[in-house]
């Protein structure tokens, strides 16, 4: 018999068990806790390392917009065991907490990665599996990477469409089981107990896009809670918590309840491990809602020859299929929630195009938003539904000037969708801005740090040095009350 090295007993550890009998739900909590980076595909590696980088970027840029700082305040003054740190302000706060305040943060700008028809994943995603892995004490950079990718290919496996979700919000659905997977991952815990977090969790799947249509705070809330609620329910597991054990293929599982049995329960698990299905998810290069994307690069197509000047601009007609005129097709008001409103109307992002030749985080402040809301081109720009628009980010774009001039546009897929993705400018562009844009800002090198690390997580002995890059210095703690120092 040979000698047993240390690199032996991990490759054991990791080795999974024949699935060939084993239900989905067991199939999915094999793949979550066995698969390591080293048995992932590149490609899939890379995507999961620029959703981190977005959420990186976005959650220290969105770290001071409304709610943030309440939230903040709240979860600091709860206090409890010091088992994570929030983003940006290095708060020690439980596993829960941290995960909250930072998935509210990540998904504050709605600038963050998203998928059809609108699961945002990276932003629960990410800080549930840092919060979970803080808690464990640290781990690796390459099983961190293994949390996110396993974690970004269970959340998109429990994706579903517009009709099966029905005005459910996908990220408190689908998102909620891909951010417990990776956490139960970052945490360290066997097949079995990641099976029941997995199902604990499908019992606490919900949301609305109601949330979204009434712009209110609840839209970052839903992040934040997705998170916690992943951690929570890791730690229920750990502690010998369980749930139902066929919480996908039992005649009340996901199948049955979210999917309305049109989908198989296999199919949440067919050829996990062998093919991914990560290419769905998408990064945006404008900072609003996903479905706005065509229209305000439409906009700004019509205005790049120079030869239309914008008081020449006499109406603008934008065509939207269904799901998307329900979302951000209504008119627009500024309202109590003027960046959030102006993030998910239509209206809002092409009279921003147009008047202002850009779309900035900045153009989505509530100052900039009381201003273009109150000039003569908001009342230019008409929405409609048009029953021919089928593609769910597809959009029509109509511009008729003063002289005559009509400038159109169809656009079936909007800018960053799977088949027209970003280039890589585009990321490194967007991921600038929000460092820029940061209320408390970086140090330099803690950026060069940020920019390393997301690009070979691999490399880092401990993924608890990425939380440290992204706590600023000029950000001073608040008083905490009933906690102790990490």
């Amino acid at each position: 018999m040979g000698n047993t090295t240390a690199a032996d007993v991990d490759q054991n550890r990791h080795a999974a068990p024949s699935d060939s009998a084993a239900g989905p739900e067991e199939r999915i909590a094999r793949f979550v806790a066995h698969t390591r980076a080293a048995d992932i595909p590149a490609e899939v590696l890379d995507v999961a390392h620029q959703v981190l980088r977005t959420v990186c970027g976005t959650a220290v840029a969105g770290a001071a917009q409304d709610g943030i700082a309440e939230l903040r305040q709240l979860v600091v003054t709860q206090g409890g065991r010091a088992e994570a740190r929030s983003f940006v302000h290095g708060d020690h706060l439980t596993a829960q907490s941290a995960a909250l305040l930072n998935g509210s943060m990540a998904r504050a700008l709605d600038y963050c990665d998203t998928m059809v028809p609108g699961l945002h994943l990276g932003s629960s995603v990410v800080p549930a599996a840092l919060a979970a892995a803080e808690l464990r004490g640290g781990c690796t950079g390459a099983e961190l990477l293994a949390a996110l990718a396993v974690g970004l290919e269970a959340g998109v496996r429990f994706n579903l469409t517009e009709e099966q979700y029905g005005g459910l919000d996908p990220t408190g659905v689908a998102g909620l089981m891909g951010a417990t997977a990776a956490a139960a991952r970052a945490a360290g815990l066997d097949a079995e107990h990641t099976l029941h977090a997995l199902a604990l969790s499908f019992n606490r799947c919900s949301a609305s896009f109601q949330s979204n249509v009434d712009a209110s705070l609840a839209v970052r809330l839903i992040q934040g809670w997705t998170a916690a609620s992943a951690v929570q329910s890791v730690q229920f597991a750990q502690a010998g918590l369980t749930g139902p054990r066929h919480f996908i293929s039992g005649p009340f599982g996901y199948a049955r309840l979210y999917a309305r049995g049109e989908r198989s329960p296999e199919s949440f698990a067919d050829r996990i491990g062998r093919h991914y299905d990560l290419e769905g998810i998408f990064f945006k290069k404008y900072p609003s809602c996903g479905l706005t994307q065509g229209i305000t690069e439409s906009a700004l197509l019509a205005l790049s020859d120079g030869s239309v000047n914008t008081r020449e601009i006499e109406r603008v007609d934008v065509f939207l299929p269904d799901f998307a005129f329900k979302l951000i097709g209504k008119p627009f008001e500024a309202g109590t929630n003027p960046r959030v409103n102006a993030q998910f109307s239509a209206q809002y992002c092409a009279a921003n195009a147009l008047e202002r030749g850009a779309s900035s985080i900045e153009h989505f402040e509530p100052e900039q938003v009381a201003e273009l809301g109150a000039s003569a081109m908001i009342s230019r720009i008409h929405v409609h539904f048009d029953p021919a628009l089928t593609g769910h980010s597809a959009s029509r774009f109509e511009m008729r000037t003063a002289d005559g001039g009509h400038w159109v546009r169809t656009l079936e897929i909007g800018p960053g969708y799977p088949g027209n993705p970003l280039t890589p400018e585009d990321h490194a562009q967007g991921f600038d801005d929000c460092v820029g844009y940061a209320p408390w800002g970086l140090q330099p090198e803690q950026v060069r740090d940020l920019k390393r690390m997301t690009s070979d997580l691999a490399a880092v002995q401990d993924i608890r040095d990425v939380v440290s890059a992204l706590i600023s210095s000029s950000a001073v703690p608040l008083a905490t009350r009933g906690s102790r120092a990490a």
